[in-house]
């Protein structure tokens, strides 16, 4: 699907601000509402946007500890990367797995309250995940840009 002025300037406002009301995003966008709508439903039905979702601030709930942790595994498994993901996505405190081509397999972002629950997290979660053959752990210290939205 091609986007065109209208599309990009109602994602430019979606992104800015997804808790939008259809006559808002219109009024932002430069669109009747019901333009607004049609091109909203369109851009799900092509897949585009994947819904409007809460975004929580996790640290503001008291989780203050974020570590990237990255995966080799032991590949003379067959099933040795089916059985981690699987593994991986049932501790709680992984909030992201991403996967990879190259040196490394798999990275986990995972959030813990402090160090002494990362420490908790690490020696009965992370360290009897199947098929590990190496780890490395970034703690994260300050994050620099976040951001979801796209140049459009």
């Amino acid at each position: 699907m091609r986007l065109d002025d209208a599309d990009r300037r109602l994602l430019r406002q979606m992104m800015a601000d997804p808790a939008l009301g259809t006559a808002d995003l219109a009024e932002r966008a430069g669109l009747t509402p019901a333009t607004a709508w049609r091109r909203v439903e369109r851009l799900g039905a092509a897949g585009i946007l994947k819904g409007r979702h809460a975004v929580v601030d996790w640290r503001a709930l008291g989780w203050a500890v974020e570590v990237s942790m990255r995966f080799t595994l032991d590949k003379t498994e067959p099933r040795a990367f089916d059985a981690f993901l699987a593994a991986a996505r049932e501790v709680p405190e992984v909030i992201e797995i991403q996967t990879f081509l190259g040196r490394v397999d798999v990275r986990l972002s995972i959030i813990a309250r402090d160090m002494g629950h990362y420490q908790e997290i690490y020696r009965d979660r992370i360290l009897t995940l199947p098929h590990i053959a190496d780890i490395e752990a970034l703690m994260l210290v300050s994050t620099i840009k976040d951001s979801a939205s796209l140049p459009l």
